[in-house]
């Protein structure tokens, strides 16, 4: 079973950090010296089926575990949450802005190149994106989604297995099986490199 980190120093419950702390299915435990690679960190805000969020940091390589979300929360501590309970994982570009007025379909066709998606929710919630056209950059937990208004906060999701209805491919945007015809060439004009 996987730990979380707590911070150095003593806990908020004042509970000696060398020991390991269990509140309801997170579990938090002191820092060892290679938990925490030296890589770059992405802030994210994780939504929970609670309704409520936790901003923090994941390494984008490794935050996916067979357990769970593993995270660095704002306040330093590093936690696993169960996917059962996450209901996204949104990068975004600051916490501030947060994800209101964000849209959840897009408006026309989308433009980017990849399979374009619906996800519904456990709780009945819709949400539009492109993921990938590629089975090698399928994640084993979970998609990569990438929403419908890349310009807003929100700039990649990342949607558990677990917390998912239904997932559904509504088209293929910019397929590579489809070649650019070759323009027929104008009758009377002279070939300079023929």
């Amino acid at each position: 079973m996987f730990l979380g980190i707590a911070p150095l120093g003593i806990g908020p419950l004042g509970i000696d950090p060398n020991d390991t702390i269990i509140r309801g299915n997170v579990v938090f435990r002191r820092p060892e010296p290679n938990d925490l690679p030296a890589s770059t960190h992405k802030k994210v805000i994780v939504r929970r089926y609670d309704r409520s969020a936790i901003q923090g940091f994941v390494n984008p390589v490794s935050f996916a575990t067979t357990a769970g979300v593993e995270m660095l929360t704002a306040g330093g501590m590093t936690v696993l949450l169960p996917y059962g309970e996450v209901k996204y994982v949104a990068f975004v570009r600051d916490w501030e802005t947060g994800e209101r007025g964000e849209r959840k379909q897009f408006t026309s066709r989308p433009k980017l190149d990849g399979l374009w998606v619906r996800a519904e929710f456990l709780d009945s919630e819709t949400l539009e994106g492109i993921i990938p056209n590629n089975l090698l950059a399928i994640e084993p937990f979970g998609y990569s989604i990438t929403p419908p208004d890349a310009s807003a906060n929100r700039q990649k999701l990342f949607v558990p297995r677990e917390s998912l209805r239904s997932f559904e491919v509504l088209g293929v945007v910019g397929s590579p099986l489809r070649r650019p015809r070759a323009k027929e060439p104008v009758a009377g004009q002279i070939g300079l490199f023929d």
